[in-house]
C-alpha cells in the first residue's frame, strides 16, 4: 500500500490535559474534573506483565475519583500473544497492543509505562522469564519508573507464587517487590541518580481477585469500593472500565459495562502495613507547610467559584495560582492546560502531507485561536530552529504562521524500541530517557509559548497531518519521516525446496521527487541471485514500482539472510516499509530492515490444491504458497454451496471454530468432504467459546495444556504412521529451530478412533499427547493440531514445513 495514501481511522485522543497532540478542547465538565484534581497530590503505580492484565476499574477510580496520578506499568507490550483481528505477530503485535493500551488509558485516565522486556510467550516458572528478559536489566527499568513516577502506593496484579498462573505474571510481582526495595537504595542502579532521586513508596500490596474458579480474596484483606458513579462524566467506574478494557481488540476483550457497587481487595506485601484502608497514613493533600496551605486554600476557592457556563471566569484565579506554585512540587502541566482550556485557546501544528523523506524540508503551519470571552490580552510566540521567532495577538479570528522544518531534525520516525534488532527476550534501548515511555515523543515544531495575564505558558503540540474524508469528516494522522526510498519483501522468512529457484518481487516506495538509484540483493554465501543489481528511477514522490529478481540456493550454506541495499546519490539505505492500519488505533508506519530469513530444505510435496478457511488471523496460507501450493482462500458460501472435491486438502485457520458464526452450518459439509476422500486439517482453537460442540468426526475436548519450551523433547507415539513418513521422513531434527513454543491448547479425552502422533512436555510437567492426532473417516483423513504452525511457518522453520506437508498429504497409493 502506498504510504502517502490517506489511511482512514477514527480520531485518536490521549488523556485530556496530558496530551501533546490535543486536537479537541475539553468541555466544561472535563475542566471541572481537572480543577478538582489540582486539590490532590500523590500517585499510585499498578504493575503487571501484559496488556490486559491491568485492573481498568481500579485505575479509573484512582484517576477520576481519588484524582491521584495513576499509572500502569506493563512489563511487556504483549508481543507473544495471539492476534484476533489480523495477522500481526511478535513485534508488530506488540506495537498494536501498545496503542490499544494507550487508547485504554485515554478512557480510564491513567498513564502508561513499559520496560524493555519482550513477551516471548507463555512460561511456567518465573525463572524462564528471567532467563529471557535478563532479570537485572528489567529490574532496573522498574526501579527507573518508580523513581520517576514516585508512587506512594505500588499495586501488583499477581502474587509472587504459582497462583499467578503464568511465569510472566509471577515474575512481574517478584520484580515489583524487589524494585520497591531497590528504588529507595542509592547503591542500586546508581547511574539513574544523575536524572532522578531515590524513592521509598509507602507500601506495596497485591490486588487479589476472584476470577472464575480462582478466588484469592479474603474478608481480612483491605477493601476498597470502586463501583461508584461520577456525575461529571455521567458514568460509573464500571462503565469507564468496560470502555477502557474494550480497547484491547486484538485480544477480543470487549467487556460489558458494570453499574453496580464493586469491591476490590488488597493483601499486604511490604512497607507500612495498613489496617483499615489502602491509603492509610498517606496524605494526598497539597501539604501542611504555610506556602502549600495557601495554595490549597486558593485551589478550593477556584473549585467553589467555577462556573460551568463560563470557565473563563476562573482565569484570573488560575493565573494567581500559577504564581503561587512556582518552584513548588505541583501538577504544573495540568494547571497550564487548564488555563489554556478556560481561555478557549486552540493551537494546532499541521502539515499538508502525512509522509516526508528525511532529505525534505517540511512545510509546517501553526494555527491558533482564543475563543472564550476573555478581556486579558493573549499573545502567542513561536521559535523554530533556534532562530526564527514569530509573535501574534490571539483572538477569535484564526492566527496562522508558516514555517519550514528540516526533516533531518526529526529523523526517521520509527518506534524507538524497534530501531535495533534484538534477542528474543528484550528490546535494546540505549537512551535512558526513552526507557519506560509507551511511544516516541511526538515531532514538534519548536518552542511555542502563550502569554496571558503577564505569564508565559509553554505549549506542546505534535505535528500532525489533517485532512477531510467525505464519509467520516476531519481526520488526523501522525507525521511520518521516511527514507528517500524503501524496498519491501512480502514476508519475513522464505523456505526453498531443494533445487528450487524462486522469484522475488520487491516493492519500491518513493518518498521524494526525482530520485534514481540501484537496488542490490545480498544472499548467503554461494547462493546465486539474478540480476545482481537493478536500476530504478522515480520522477514523482509517492510512486510505487515492483522489481523482480531470482534466487537459487547453492553450495554448502543452507540458510541465512536475503538483504536489500539501496544506493541513492552515494548514500546506502536498507529500510523496508510496514503499515499497520486499524480504525481503533493510529496508523502505524514502520521502516524495518529490508531483509528476510531464507532457508533451503528437502521438502517433498504431495498434493497441490489447498482450500484455506481463515480464522482469527494467521499467515499460514501465504507460507504454503511459498513452497508451491495453490491456495484458495475460501469464504463461507463456497463451503456451504460450492464443490469442494477439487481440493487435495482443506485447512481451517487458528481459532476458526471460535470466531466464525457459520461453522455450525459448514461443519456437515466439511465432514462430508472428508468422508468422500478429502483431508481436513484443523489448527488450534480455544475451549471457550466454541461455536459447535464437536469439531471432529469423533469426540474430544480442548484443554488449556500447552508446551511453552520451543526446544522441548518430542516423542513419536506412532512412528510408523503416514504423517511421520510420507512424503517426508520426519525425525527429531525437524523439531529443531522452532520459535516461541511447541504448541498450545492441546486436546484431551480423545476418542479411541483417533491416533495420537506426538507426546511432549515442559520440564517438570507430564507428557501431553493432544498436540497432534489423526483419524480415518470414510475415505478421507481428519487431522487436529495444537502445534504452533501459525508461528513456525511464517518464521521459516524447515522442519515445520516438512511435517505440515505430510499432514495435508493423501496417503501414497
Amino acid at each position: 500500500m502506498n504510504p502517502t495514501t490517506r489511511f482512514f481511522f477514527l480520531l485518536f485522543l490521549l488523556p485530556i490535559f496530558l496530551n501533546a497532540q490535543n486536537i479537541t478542547s475539553p468541555n466544561a465538565a472535563e475542566i471541572k474534573q481537572g480543577l478538582e484534581s489540582l486539590n490532590v497530590s500523590g500517585s499510585v503505580l499498578y504493575i503487571a506483565a501484559h496488556p490486559d492484565d491491568e485492573n481498568t476499574r481500579l485505575l479509573a477510580f484512582l484517576a477520576k475519583e481519588k484524582k491521584v496520578r495513576a499509572g500502569y506499568l506493563s512489563l511487556t507490550r504483549g508481543d507473544g500473544g495471539q492476534n484476533l483481528i489480523g495477522t500481526e505477530q511478535a513485534d508488530l503485535l506488540g506495537l498494536v497492543r501498545t496503542h490499544e493500551l494507550l487508547a485504554a488509558r485515554s478512557v480510564d485516565g491513567a498513564e502508561q509505562f513499559f520496560t524493555r522486556a519482550n513477551d516471548f510467550g507463555f512460561s511456567n516458572p518465573p525463572e524462564e522469564s528471567f532467563k529471557f528478559w535478563d532479570k537485572q536489566q528489567v529490574l532496573g527499568d522498574v526501579v527507573w519508573i518508580i523513581r520517576k513516577f514516585q508512587p506512594q502506593v505500588i499495586i501488583t496484579r499477581f502474587p509472587e507464587d504459582a497462583r499467578a498462573g503464568h511465569g510472566n505474571h509471577t515474575a512481574s510481582a517478584i520484580l515489583a517487590h524487589e524494585a520497591f526495595i531497590a528504588a529507595a537504595d542509592p547503591r542500586q542502579f546508581p547511574e539513574q541518580l544523575k536524572e532522578v532521586k531515590t524513592w521509598k513508596a509507602h507500601r506495596i500490596v497485591w490486588n487479589t481477585y476472584n476470577f472464575s474458579s480462582i478466588n484469592t480474596t479474603a474478608d481480612d484483606q483491605l477493601k476498597l469500593e470502586v463501583g461508584g458513579f461520577n456525575p461529571l462524566l455521567g458514568k460509573s467506574y464500571g462503565e469507564i472500565a468496560a470502555e477502557s478494557r474494550s480497547k484491547h481488540r486484538s485480544q477480543g476483550f470487549g467487556a460489558p459495562a458494570q453499574r453496580i457497587p464493586a469491591i476490590e481487595y488488597f493483601s499486604h506485601v511490604d512497607g507500612v502495613a495498613a489496617k483499615k484502608h489502602l491509603f492509610e497514613g498517606i496524605d494526598f493533600s497539597l501539604g501542611q507547610e504555610p506556602r502549600m496551605a495557601a495554595v490549597q486554600k486558593l485551589v478550593t476557592k477556584i473549585n467553589q467559584e467555577y462556573q460551568v457556563s463560563n470557565p473563563a471566569a476562573s482565569l484570573n484565579l488560575l493565573l494567581d495560582l500559577r504564581k503561587k506554585v512556582a518552584g513548588l512540587s505541583f501538577k504544573h502541566q495540568l494547571l497550564d492546560e487548564l488555563i489554556l482550556a478556560c481561555a478557549g485557546i486552540w493551537i494546532e501544528t499541521n502539515v499538508p502531507m502525512s509522509t516526508y523523506a528525511i532529505t525534505d524540508s517540511i512545510p509546517v503551519q501553526l494555527q491558533a485561536l482564543a475563543r472564550a470571552n476573555v478581556t486579558l490580552p493573549i499573545k502567542i510566540s513561536v521559535k523554530t530552529n533556534g532562530q526564527r521567532t514569530e509573535v501574534a495577538q490571539l483572538s477569535k479570528q484564526m492566527t496562522s504562521f508558516k514555517f519550514s522544518l528540516p526533516a533531518a531534525a526529526i529523523g526517521i520516525t520509527q518506534p524507538y524500541w524497534l530501531e535495533k534488532e534484538h534477542p528474543p527476550g528484550y528490546y535494546i534501548v540505549d537512551s535512558l530517557s526513552l526507557r519506560g515511555l509507551p511511544k516516541n515523543p511526538a515531532p514538534e515544531l519548536g518552542q511555542i509559548e502563550v502569554e496571558i495575564g503577564g505569564q508565559t505558558i509553554p505549549v506542546k503540540r505534535a505535528i500532525v497531518h489533517k485532512f477531510t474524508d467525505p464519509a467520516i469528516g476531519e481526520i488526523y494522522q501522525p507525521l511520518v519521516v521516511a527514507p528517500p526510498v524503501t524496498a519491501s519483501l512480502s514476508d519475513k522468512a522464505f523456505v526453498f525446496r531443494q533445487g528450487q529457484t524462486r522469484s522475488f518481487t520487491v516493492q519500491l516506495h518513493n518518498f521524494r521527487d526525482k530520485i534514481k538509484g540501484v537496488l542490490k540483493p545480498t544472499v548467503p554465501q554461494g547462493w546465486k541471485v539474478n540480476p545482481a543489481t537493478i536500476d530504478f528511477d522515480f520522477s514523482r514522490k509517492g510512486e510505487v514500482k515492483n522489481v523482480t529478481f531470482s534466487v537459487t540456493p547453492a553450495g554448502k550454506v543452507t540458510e541465512g539472510k536475503l538483504g536489500l541495499q539501496l544506493q541513492v546519490g552515494g548514500v546506502l539505505y536498507n529500510k523496508g516499509l510496514q503499515v499497520i492500519n486499524y480504525e481503533h488505533i493510529p496508523v502505524q508506519t514502520l521502516f524495518p530492515v529490508a531483509a528476510a530469513k531464507v532457508a533451503a530444505a528437502d521438502i517433498q510435496m504431495a498434493g497441490k490444491r489447498i482450500g484455506y478457511l481463515a480464522g482469527a488471523g494467521d499467515l499460514v496460507a501465504e507460507a504454503l504458497k511459498q513452497i508451491g501450493f495453490e491456495v484458495t482462500l475460501l469464504n463461507n458460501n463456497q463451503v456451504l454451496y460450492g464443490d469442494l472435491s477439487s481440493f487435495d486438502a482443506i485447512i481451517t485457520g487458528v481459532r476458526f471454530y471460535n470466531v466464525n458464526e457459520q461453522v455450525k452450518a459448514m461443519q456437515p459439509r466439511l465432514m462430508k468432504y472428508v468422508e468422500e476422500g478429502g483431508t481436513l486439517l484443523q489448527q488450534y482453537n480455544v475451549n471457550n467459546p466454541l461455536k459447535i460442540d464437536q469439531l471432529g468426526p469423533y469426540p474430544f475436548q480442548i484443554s488449556r495444556a500447552r508446551v511453552t519450551e520451543e526446544d522441548a523433547k518430542v516423542i513419536f507415539l506412532a512412528p510408523g504412521h503416514q504423517v511421520l513418513n510420507y512424503p517426508n521422513k520426519i525425525t527429531a531434527k525437524d523439531f529443531e529451530g522452532w520459535v516461541q513454543e511447541r504448541g498450545l491448547y492441546f486436546a484431551k479425552e480423545l476418542d479411541p478412533k483417533y491416533t495420537p502422533i506426538l507426546a511432549m512436555n515442559d520440564k517438570g510437567q507430564s507428557p501431553e499427547n493432544g498436540s497432534l492426532f489423526v483419524a480415518a473417516y470414510g475415505k478421507g483423513k481428519y487431522v487436529y493440531t495444537g502445534l504452533s504452525f501459525f508461528r513456525e511457518l511464517p518464521a521459516g522453520v524447515p522442519g515445520a514445513f516438512r511435517l505440515f506437508v505430510n499432514l495435508i498429504a493423501k496417503p501414497a497409493e
